[in-house]
Order: structure tokens, then sequence, then C-alpha cells
């Protein structure tokens, strides 16, 4: 049964007793028909109403049935379900460290939005995930960032048509970045200090050999006892996302360390074996110390040794600007001491000169040991003419 109310706008029952409106419209030379709603769930007032806004559309040379079919079409996700696709497709190819800071993150947001239709987030929504997270602001940043491609990725599913964080400004939220804390440079009577630190015997080592390698913490605590060549006075570094591969020239004292650690870690496959007995259930009995343990050694020997060390609080990069810096004041040429810490020479020339001066980065440790045992015996470093391949 039909009855027309006029301009294509008709009230239709069927065989089962339902009412509808249902607005008939001719478009592109084709019959079109499309259903407003249910009666008396939608008025006959507001039928009209209705009805008379789509064929404003219809005039405008749009197809609003068609348009239907697409918003049909095109399901209605929850945040949630949205971040569960997210990690199966796109975190899992980031690298190790963002997928860490990221699925922080995407926990947060799952706590704040997880049951919200995806369609429905507006700008307003982003805001306020961002404010009702009290971090730091590095850690804001990064769900600043965790936002942005989770909703670039829900764009590119055309699960919705606009990214609701455009436009928005984090430093509008949070305020701008505080100042970067600048690197320590320790003096010579600090390192003194340092090398003759009262801590355990693995964790005065391994901040000597931070201080005499300058590699990067993460490059010691996950080192491995297959990459050291004690023999031949060598430790293999394997390419990560922080730099490529690289070979490092021991010098003796380094040696010495490295030796008196491998004795330490009994059977472990790892230079710095886990200490604490929950760590070492979770990874099947043997991994590495937890990337924040030297750091947070470093603070307790600070904070808890009386009389208080003389040394500024520093974190175990601070030890490659010291290090970095010392190699230039002991005359160590620029490009050798970058080469010291696994930094890629800069622009025409790094792409050109795959040089790894093994040889002359050996004299530049070489000489920067020396200086560190001189300091370590709080004896005056007297100046040493530097081999010309260090230079």
């Amino acid at each position: 049964m039909a009855k027309s109310d006029g301009g294509g706008l008709t009230w239709t029952l069927s065989a089962a007793g339902t009412a509808t409106f249902v607005l008939r419209f001719r478009h592109g030379g084709r019959r079109h028909e499309l259903t407003l709603g249910r009666y008396p769930d939608l008025t006959l007032s507001a039928a009209r109403k209705f009805a008379a806004e789509k064929r404003v559309e219809v005039q405008q040379g749009k197809n609003p049935a068609a348009d239907m079919r697409k918003a049909k079409s095109r399901r209605d996700w929850t945040m949630r379900e949205l971040i569960v696709d997210y990690r199966e497709l796109v975190l899992c190819e980031l690298a190790d460290s963002t997928q860490r800071s990221y699925g922080r993150n995407l926990n947060r947001i799952a706590s704040g939005m997880g049951a919200m239709s995806v369609r429905d987030v507006s700008a307003a929504d982003i805001v306020a995930q961002i404010e009702r997270v009290k971090v730091g602001w590095v850690e804001c940043f990064t769900l600043w960032c965790t936002l942005r491609g989770l909703f670039k990725h829900a764009s590119g599913k055309r699960l919705i048509d606009a990214n609701p964080c455009a436009g928005v400004q984090l430093d509008s939220i949070i305020g701008k970045r505080p100042e970067v804390r600048k690197r320590l440079m320790l003096t010579a009577d600090e390192i003194r200090v340092l090398m003759t630190a009262e801590m355990s015997t693995e964790n005065r080592l391994s901040v000597c050999i931070l201080l005499a390698t300058g590699v990067r913490v993460s490059e010691l605590f996950t080192a491995l006892r297959a990459d050291l060549y004690l023999k031949e006075a060598r430790w293999h570094i394997p390419k990560s996302k922080t730099g490529p591969e690289m070979d490092i020239p021991l010098p003796k004292p380094v040696v010495g360390w490295f030796e008196q650690l491998i004795a330490l870690a009994g059977k472990s496959a790892y230079v710095l074996p886990a200490r604490l007995s929950n760590r070492l259930k979770r990874f099947d009995g043997d991994t590495h110390v937890s990337k924040d343990a030297i750091r947070e050694a470093v603070d307790y020997w600070i904070d808890n040794t009386k009389p208080t060390p003389k040394i500024r609080r520093f974190t175990p990069h601070d030890l490659r600007s010291t290090m970095k810096s010392h190699m230039r004041k002991l005359g160590v040429a620029r490009d050798i001491s970058e080469m010291c810490l696994n930094h890629k020479l800069a622009g025409v020339e790094g792409i050109y000169d795959q040089h790894t001066y093994y040889e002359e980065r050996r004299a530049a440790l070489a000489l920067w040991s020396r200086f560190l045992t001189t300091c370590a015996k709080g004896k005056e470093w007297k100046a040493l003419p530097l081999r010309k391949s260090a230079t």
C-alpha cells in the first residue's frame, strides 16, 4: 500500500505492517528511492522537512540515495576496535622502542576513548584526551604522535573523511617544550670520583666501560658475550636503529674490565645479565639487565653515599659527551671523535666516505684510556705525542 504526499514523498505500508516514508526522485535519468524513516517514529511534518532537504541535494546534482548506501556500507568502528587493528597492521612494523612508547599511549587512549565511535571523535575529544593524561612534555608529545598515527590509519581505511587531529596544536594545550637539558662534560676530578666509586663491581665496571668506549647505554646492557673478541681487543656491535654495525677497538684496561664482567656473568649469554629473579623468570632464565639499571645505580650511589660524592648529577648519555669533549681537548680530530661515537659523517662526505677509520679510532681510544687511568689515579695529565693516525 502506498500514498503520495506530493513532491515524491510517499507513505508506504508493507505486507508485514511496517509503515515507512520514502522519497522518490530522478537522478541521472534514472528513478531512485530513499527511505527516510519509519512511521510513527518519523512524523509527517518531519518527513516533509527531511524530503525537502533531500530534494535540494538532488537539485545540486547529488544523489542522496547513493550517499545513504555508502554510509551504511561503511561500518562504524569503536576506538577500541581501531586500536586493535592499528596494533596488528601498523605498530608491529615500527621500531621496538616505538612499539613500547606507542603501546603505552594506545593503552591510555583505549582507557579514555575506547567505547567511542571513531566517526564521533572530534578535535575537542583529542584535546580532552591529551589534557587528562598527566605526564611530562616528551611523553605527552608521544601521545600526540600516537593519536595522529591512529587517526591517519582510520582515514586510510576510510572509516573517517577527516583526521580530527588536524589543526590541534600541542603547544596550545600543554605549552612550549621545556628547554632541553644540556649535556655535561665531567671534569678530570669528577672522572676520578666516578671511576673509584663505591658501587657494586658490575655497576662500577659498567660505568667505566661506558666512559672509555663512548657507546650508548643500550649497546652495553644488551651486549652478548659472543660479540666480544677479547683476544683481538675488539667488540662488535650489531646494527640497530641507533646506528650501523661497528667494531670497537678496546684498549688494554677495557679488555680487563670486560674480562671481570664475563667472570661475574657466569653462564649467561649476556655481559650484564639480569640480577632480579622475577625478571629472569619472565625471560626464561636468561636476559640482560633492565634499560634503567645503570642509570638507577648511578642515582643510588650519588643519593646514598656519605659524604656525598663530589660530582654533578649525570646520566649515562652524559658520558658520551664527556668523552667527545675531552677527546677534542686531547687533540683528536672532530671527525675521528664523531666516528668513535658511531655518528655518521655529515652531508656528502658521509655518503661517499665508507672508511671505518679503525686504526685512527684505536689510537684515539688508547689516548683517551690513558687519560682516564691517569685521572683515576689522581695524577696530573701530561700530554703525550698523539699518533698521526688519531688526528
